[in-house]
């Protein structure tokens, strides 16, 4: 237990967010600008929901936001904000997909925050972390709009390397942040990639 309370939770209850992380989601957008007005949005991972609620808000009434989770997020939009789908589906399903593509058939931004439940190993964590974030990859590839962003959250492994080069193939920039309000002892980084690359199904990349 923290004898200091967290800066970032107490300013998300103040602000009505249910997760601190949301702050990592808005310093990444304050510095790259990769929401936009209008946007369709994918967010993976979206439990509780402070990215979704985020992402609602930057992409105005005129957007859309699809969270997605195993776990059913339940948090209400507001008032000036998209509207937000939220699923409770296994993005590794084949049933995902079908969900998703009666709602939107493709986004120009995927965000990620997805997460592995820890074990307490960094190795076995990190190996977790990095299977997840290549599932979300093939999301991307398959619903992406060619010149979009992706950005997602990674546990820091041996793999993370081999990682960041499969995003430079994707991507026109690829990006590696450690947010101000990533606690400090965290491995987690987020890798941001924008100006997506769309593969003619059938080539290779």
């Amino acid at each position: 237990m923290r004898k200091v309370k967290d800066y970032y939770a107490q300013k998300a209850k103040k602000d009505k967010y249910p997760a601190r992380s949301v702050y990592k989601l808005e310093e990444a957008q304050q510095k790259y600008k990769f929401l936009r007005r209008g946007d369709s949005v994918l967010d993976i991972g979206c439990y509780p929901g402070s990215w979704s609620l985020f992402a609602s808000e930057v992409v105005g009434p005129k957007g859309v936001v699809v969270g997605v989770d195993l776990q059913q997020a339940e948090q209400q939009g507001r008032a000036d904000g998209a509207v937000i789908h939220w699923l409770c589906q296994d993005i590794r399903e084949p049933e995902f997909l079908k969900e998703v593509r009666r709602i939107r058939p493709s986004f120009r931004v995927i965000i990620s925050d997805i997460a592995p439940r820890t074990t307490g190993s960094k190795w076995a964590d990190a190996q977790k972390s990095m299977n997840l974030v290549r599932t979300t990859l093939d999301i991307v590839d398959l619903l992406l709009l060619p010149k979009g962003s992706y950005i997602t959250k990674v546990f820091q492994g041996e793999d993370f390397p081999d990682l960041v080069e499969s995003l430079k193939e994707r991507f026109d920039m690829v990006k590696v942040l450690k947010p101000k309000s990533s606690r400090i002892e965290s491995r987690e980084v987020f890798v941001l990639g924008m100006g997506f690359k769309k593969v003619i199904p059938g080539k290779k990349r």
